[in-house]
């Protein structure tokens, strides 16, 4: 099942995405948000309504979480290239929910950063609260779908500062979306790419990952309480790079879609 969220007539909806007549479109809309839906999305109830293309629908972001964790080199190239170690453990850090944009929103780069980067992600979507789960439990229960994501960087005030809050934390940093699946499977591989004004910048793969996703998710409820909503940002593939005022920034993940953002100066 694939959902997406937009926005009608002033009002937020969620909506199943389907194809029709060799269109992706919004078919029907759900009664309940798919956070609530604890896990089964099949049960949801919708309500069916005019077709809506997806390339005309008004995306919003396609969740609302409580927090965004994110999980850096979690591919060894990408490691290397910014001449860091490979981790021994998960390295975690946060983007606050005021960093989130919607799919076709613009990027601002702040004013105190000359060097902003883009970084495509494959991102876990949250469907059941999950705390220190035993070692016997398959934590993929825990998982509503997945979406592409964009964790924009900027790469000199994550390299002065020493903690990354400023340079992963600003406003618009965070474009997630189009839409969110339960229809793919990140253990056997999926593909990340990531485009610049149409070049290939980034491709990765999902069997690339230095921690699986189930380590990853136990990782991280073993100190904090994910909630339904939430989102777990992956790490990047090696090939992350500038963008300037003007740039189109296309992040695709396979199965997913494509999550596209232009950029501008603050």
């Amino acid at each position: 099942m694939k959902y997406c969220r937009f926005q009608l007539d002033g009002q937020a909806y969620y909506g199943l995405v389907e194809s029709v007549a060799g269109r992706v479109a919004i078919l029907r809309t759900l009664v309940t948000a798919p956070e609530e839906s604890d896990g089964d999305l099949e049960g949801l109830r919708t309500r069916r309504i005019e077709p809506i293309p997806m390339d005309e629908a008004a995306l919003l972001p396609p969740v609302q979480p409580s927090k965004i964790v994110c999980v850096g080199r979690n591919y060894r190239e990408h490691a290397a290239e910014l001449g860091h170690e490979v981790p021994k453990e998960p390295l975690l850090f946060f983007k606050p929910s005021s960093a989130l944009l919607a799919p076709g929103g613009v990027v601002r780069r702040p004013k105190i950063s000359q060097r902003v980067d883009y970084e495509g992600e494959l991102c876990v979507v949250i469907g059941k609260t999950c705390y220190q789960p035993p070692p016997e439990e398959d934590v993929r229960r825990c998982i509503l779908g997945y979406t592409c994501l964009n964790d924009v960087t900027a790469r000199d005030l994550q390299n002065r500062d020493g903690q990354w809050a400023r340079a992963k934390g600003f406003d618009t940093s965070c474009p997630v979306g189009p839409l969110v699946t339960d229809e793919i499977d990140p253990w056997t591989g999926v593909g990340v790419e990531t485009r610049v004004n149409g070049a290939v910048k980034q491709q990765g793969n999902t069997r690339d990952f230095i921690f699986a996703l189930d380590v990853v998710i136990r990782y991280i409820a073993q100190t904090m309480t994910l909630f339904p909503g939430d989102l777990i940002a992956t790490g990047t593939p090696a090939g992350v790079g500038p963008v300037v005022a003007g740039d189109v920034v296309e992040v695709s993940v396979e199965g997913v879609g494509t999550l596209r953002n232009s950029v501008v100066d603050e």
